[in-house]
């Protein structure tokens, strides 16, 4: 199965649309590379939720009850009341000046009535005909006297309404039967003069008791309003002082705050990631590239210590040349470039390194070709790791015409991986012209013999305009880059410079070391802590067969004694057990 199959497909192909689980997912890993941003939510959030439990009042809430009802002559009789009791209007009237001036009168406060009443709350529970009188203050003690308060004035106020209304109605009865008394008066006076018996008195008994009749029909309403009872309502739970404030605690305004945070911090996140310029997954380095990722470096440090990889580093390294073996793109020319869109050249060189060495281990002829001929630093490495600058690298007028290549392979050892030959980098004067050169294009026709590949190193593909003109010769391109630093932008723009010269975008290989720039190009990175060498150098001596240049024995303590090593050795031909280098 080739690389590609596993992947997301390449120019040409189809784009297949991901899933909305996958996306979803995607951007929730995505949104938790701002953990930072979304802790400080949460510490922000925390911190408002403890200012607010610290530093607000305790209030207290006092609440009671009371059922209304219309006045009536028999209060357990069970006919219909006089009128029916519209409680928005009573909740209306509850909470009125005229109510809370009453109440001030009651707790005999001089406070004027709308500061009274600031903390007054009064509801109607649905489909009921109570009042609930809730009354909120800094002591408890005085909000059930205000909550008590209220509801003795809003009953007062209401029975002192229904008082005043039978007054009016009473008062306006008696002044209809002023005349009627009147009249009887007058009637009565009349039959006292008049003959019984005789017509005149007849009639004048008549309109006597007509008169009488209303007089008593008035006298019966009047009756009937002063029996009336007048009682607004009766209270069914009385105020008492509260024995906890309300409102939330410190540990729910917490919880709460928690909460508000956690969403502030995702808030952040999400605009942070929707203004973040860098990839941001690897899922968007195959939309982009429109290339598989072929394998993802484990953080071993910010800059690798050695260039021969060890434990899960190096596992992940043999896995990427398995994908690329098999792959069938790569199968067709076995000839792979690597490098990065920007920065240095560190993690770039290291990949290179290992993928040859991967190689050797797969049983391939593999030479690997350093193509930076701006600042090459892999044969500096190299003498730093041995100890011992080779003869070829010292005296470069060995060459013929002094350009690159000069026809000159090193055999250097792997370690288990085995053997692969090195065409190092030199410093010539026109690199396009050296890169384009029949020497260079025959050098890279050695992935042509059976068995072989050419791994090519090259500077970054956006700094310089090396890599586009090896892509047509070479083919095969591989971007090392890390999602952290590396431009969406920039990732585009390589594939448009890669796939314009002719070149196929084989995948990328992610890490997260940075962009390669905490080292000056041309200087070694620190030397890590001395640790014995699994690999002791062997005595450089004898000349390479070939032409590849000399190596000098050097000094008797580097003919003898273990060296400490980078994980590159530069082998002695005399070595080798058919002592000839593979290549």
């Amino acid at each position: 199965m080739s690389a590609g199959a596993s992947a997301e497909p390449r120019a040409g192909q189809p784009h297949q649309p991901w899933d909305e689980p996958d996306l979803l997912r995607d951007q929730f890993r995505q949104l938790l590379r701002y953990r930072m941003l979304i802790i400080c939510g949460i510490l922000l959030g925390l911190a408002g939720g403890a200012w607010l439990g610290l530093t607000a009042n305790e209030s207290y809430v006092a609440t009671s009850e009371i059922t209304l009802r219309s006045p009536t002559a028999d209060p357990f009789a069970g006919g219909a009341p006089l009128d029916r009791v519209a409680m928005g209007s009573e909740r209306r009237t509850a909470v009125s000046d005229i109510v809370a001036e009453r109440a001030a009168q009651t707790l005999g406060t001089s406070e004027r009535a709308p500061r009274l009443k600031r903390g007054l709350q009064v509801t109607n529970p649905p489909n009921t005909e109570v009042l609930r009188f809730a009354y909120t203050a800094d002591d408890p003690e005085t909000a059930a006297q205000r909550a008590n308060a209220f509801v003795a004035a809003y009953l007062a106020h209401r029975q002192a309404d229904a008082d005043n209304t039978i007054a009016q109605n009473v008062n306006a009865l008696e002044a209809q039967r002023e005349p009627l008394l009147e009249r009887r008066d007058q009637l009565r006076a009349e039959t006292d003069t008049l003959v019984e018996g005789t017509s005149a008195y007849d009639l004048a008994v008549a309109d006597l008791s007509q008169v009488v009749g209303q007089i008593s029909e008035l006298n019966s309403d009047i009756a009937a309003l002063r029996a009336l009872d007048t009682t607004g309502g009766r209270v069914i739970t009385e105020a008492t002082p509260p024995s906890e404030p309300a409102g939330p605690g410190l540990p729910l305004l917490l919880g709460l705050g928690y909460v508000v945070g956690i969403g502030i911090g995702l808030l952040a996140a999400w605009v942070r990631l929707v203004f973040d310029p860098t990839v941001r997954s690897a899922g968007d380095v195959t939309r982009t590239l429109r290339a598989p990722v072929l394998g993802v470096l484990p953080r071993a440090g910010r800059v690798p210590d050695q260039l021969l990889a060890e434990g899960r580093l190096a596992e992940e390294y043999r896995s990427i040349a398995f994908r690329l073996a098999y792959d069938e793109s790569f199968a067709q020319r076995r000839r792979l470039l690597v490098v990065a869109p920007r920065g240095g050249i560190e993690t770039p060189l290291a990949t290179a390194v290992n993928l040859t060495a991967a190689f050797a281990e797969m049983g391939m002829n593999a030479l690997l070709v350093e193509a930076d001929l701006r600042t090459p630093t892999l044969i500096e490495q190299l003498r730093h790791a041995d100890g011992v600058r080779p003869g070829w690298a010292r005296t470069p007028g060995q060459a013929t015409d002094g350009g690159w290549p000069a026809g000159m392979r090193v055999p250097i050892d792997g370690g288990e991986s085995g053997i692969f030959d090195l065409v190092p980098g030199r410093r010539v004067r026109n690199v396009p012209r050296a890169l384009t050169s029949p020497a260079a294009t025959a050098l890279l026709g050695h992935a042509d013999t059976k068995g072989s590949v050419v791994v090519v190193l090259a500077p970054p593909v956006l700094s310089y305009a090396d890599a586009i003109a090896l892509s047509d010769r070479v083919d095969g391109v591989l971007v090392v880059c890390d999602p952290a630093e590396v431009r969406r932008e920039d990732l585009g723009r390589v594939r448009e410079l890669v796939v314009g010269a002719g070149g196929l975008l084989l995948g990328a290989v992610l890490h997260s070391w940075g962009n390669g720039s905490e080292h000056t190009r041309g200087q070694a990175p620190p030397e890590p802590a001395a640790a014995p060498s699994p690999h002791p150098a062997r005595p450089a001596v004898g000349t390479a067969p070939g032409g590849r240049g000399t190596v000098p024995g050097g000094t008797g303590a580097d003919r003898g004694d273990p060296a400490e090593t980078m994980g590159l050795r530069v082998l002695d031909p005399a070595d080798l057990e058919d002592g000839n280098p593979r290549y």
